[in-house]
């Protein structure tokens, strides 16, 4: 029977083997090399019997020219506020492990708008950033609207895409739309009065900012079991926050988080779903607040069961589309009373530390850290042509195949 599995290829090793051989024409062989003990999937071995009903998947595009490309990651002095980065980096490790890659990574602050315009000139193949817009003279200037204008490729999604995500009740709205699960909702704005749930509503109820991530403003309070708990939960958001707030109907089945990659050649989605277990509280409730993450208090488990996996799969790879996503992500998922998988929010631009992101890559594909960083700027670094004249696009080695990452 065909191997399912293709093992893991270590970059280092890649890079010494071309290096023997024509950069362009190399191919690597992919033979029976056992697979690191630290990089085994437990996913993999469990599922193979299932291989008939799953294609393997190849999360990321890969180049087969040794050392190419020029590299920006793109930084904001730490002087300035960090509500407009939505990815804290260590660029400095970054930078290091791009290097083993790429022929060259820089590190560039950007202060002024005039460092962004030698940016576009300089027309890198492609910057790594976190930051979402700068603020110049009381104007924000986006990013990633102004890397799309001057064509060069960058990490992540459009603006258009993180507006969207920005905006809980906006990202709902959608995917109602869409005819995919998620629970009802309402929205309050500050100063607005709820004097009773909708119809289709019913308490206990969970209580939120509408545009805030990292689970901020959220407690064990945020479950409101009575009209007063809801009430005060809500105003304690309007004099902290100052912003809108979201009332969901409460769900109580177990969180889940889906990191999506985006391949650049194929759009094809790689689907890799996590579960999130936090402690019971002192009334019995798991909820996934501010301090627990701070604490990294949570577990993160593999999602074992097949038919979870691929339910799972499925939702998180529809709302990303629905919401415009592109390169990676990450769908929050919570399961009702029933153990069906509805949608709660979207992160487009994932932390890009060893969170939950990362941990989805490596329970679902034994992704290595090092390997998630190059192959995600391999995956959207501008292709390059070869003397010939023809795009260079051989694959030198997936990281993993997984029989239950994609559905045929």
């Amino acid at each position: 029977m065909k191997k399912q599995i293709e093992h893991c290829l270590d970059v280092g090793a890649i890079q010494d083997t071309l290096q023997l051989q024509d950069p362009v024409t190399a191919e690597i062989q992919t033979g029976p090399m056992p697979q690191p003990p630290h990089l085994k999937n437990p996913l993999a071995t469990a599922h193979t019997k299932h291989s008939n009903r799953y294609s393997g998947s190849q999360p990321f595009r890969t180049m087969s020219s040794r050392n190419f490309g020029r590299i920006e990651i793109v930084i904001v002095p730490t002087a300035q506020p960090s509500k407009n980065v939505a990815i804290t980096l260590d660029a400095k490790l970054i930078q290091t492990i791009l290097c083993k890659r790429f022929r060259k990574v820089a590190i560039t602050t950007i202060k002024n708008r005039n460092d962004l315009e030698e940016l576009a000139k300089r027309q890198p193949d492609l910057v790594f950033s976190g930051v979402k817009y700068f603020q110049f003279h009381d104007q924000d200037v986006w990013l990633n609207d102004f890397l799309d204008h001057h064509q060069i490729p960058y990490l992540g999604s459009p603006k258009s895409a993180l507006d969207c995500e920005y905006d809980k009740t906006i990202a709902k709205e959608l995917v109602q739309r869409a005819g995919l699960s998620t629970a009802p909702y309402i929205r309050v704005h500050p100063g607005e009065t709820l004097s009773q749930l909708p119809t289709d509503m019913q308490f206990p109820v969970f209580i939120k900012p509408a545009n805030c991530g990292d689970s901020i403003g959220i407690d064990s309070a945020s479950l409101a079991f009575t009209h007063l708990e809801m009430q005060r939960k809500i105003q304690q958001l309007f004099d902290s926050l100052r912003c809108d707030v979201l009332i969901e109907q409460y769900l109580p089945g177990n969180e889940y988080s889906v990191g999506i990659i985006e391949n650049d050649s194929t759009k094809r989605l790689t689907a890799m779903p996590i579960e999130i277990r936090a402690e019971k509280n002192t009334e019995g409730h798991r909820i996934l607040d501010f301090q627990t993450k701070k604490n990294d208090a949570e577990e993160v488990l593999s999602v074992t069961d097949q038919k979870i996996h691929r339910a799972l799969s499925d939702l998180g790879q529809s709302v990303f589309r629905v919401l415009g996503g592109t390169s990676f992500g990450r769908i929050d998922v919570r399961m009702c009373a029933s153990g069906i998988p509805h949608f709660m929010e979207a992160n487009l631009m994932p932390g890009l530390k060893k969170g939950y992101f990362f941990r989805s890559c490596a329970l679902n594909l034994g992704m290595s850290y090092e390997q998630m960083i190059i192959g995600l700027a391999e995956n959207r670094i501008k292709p390059k042509t070869s003397h010939s004249g023809v795009r260079n696009r051989q694959q030198i080695g997936t990281i993993i195949k997984n029989p239950i990452l994609q559905p045929t």
